[in-house]
């Protein structure tokens, strides 16, 4: 897997470059990187949602994701190579059933809003459909697996259930939109 980084004040991005893992370099501004930072930032946005109070279980599901996410960018970093496979989807799909068994159906839509952690959860949300749409644009001009794209849709839809499941750990239930609300 790539290069290590020994120090971190390399000076050799000065230039408006960056090294990918396979050693290359390419533009600052490339969708490659783009990407990168797209999925850097989620992973940022879960350590925040991990400083919440939750249950233990999940605690620990989000720090495996968070080394998801880390491979998963790793994947992004090295052109050609693979990190991100099914069994990381099929994780995801058995958190969201998991999750999802005790809710209640959703007759209307809810708000991003509720607790503090159902709220960073939502952020989380944006910020990986954000990841999920950079992935999609790397893909029309780079050879990218399908399972990163795959990951990051199934993790967005994970925090949209965790959202609500942090809502009612919190004591709360949804925030529902109210779209007969007068306005004004």
């Amino acid at each position: 897997m790539g290069n290590r980084l020994s120090k971190i004040a390399t000076r050799t991005g000065d230039n408006g470059t960056t090294g990918l893992g396979d050693g290359s370099r390419t533009e600052k501004d490339s969708v490659r990187v783009h990407t990168l930072g797209e999925v850097d930032e989620l992973n940022s946005f879960v350590g925040l949602l991990l400083c919440e109070d939750m249950p233990a279980e999940l605690r620990e599901e989000l720090v495996s994701i968070q080394h998801d996410l880390f491979d998963l960018g790793g994947e992004i970093c090295i052109p050609g190579y693979t990190l991100i496979t099914d069994e990381h989807v099929a994780r995801l799909d058995d958190l969201l059933e998991k999750y999802n068994a005790d809710l209640p159906p959703l007759k209307d839509f809810i708000l991003p809003a509720g607790s503090r952690a159902a709220s960073i959860a939502h952020v989380c949300r944006t910020v990986c459909r954000r990841a999920e749409r950079s992935i999609v644009t790397l893909g029309k001009t780079d050879t990218i697996n399908d399972h990163p794209r795959q990951y990051v849709n199934r993790l967005s839809d994970l925090m949209f259930v965790l959202s609500r499941v942090l809502n009612r750990f919190a004591g709360g239930s949804d925030v529902l939109w109210q779209h007969e609300r007068k306005r004004g």
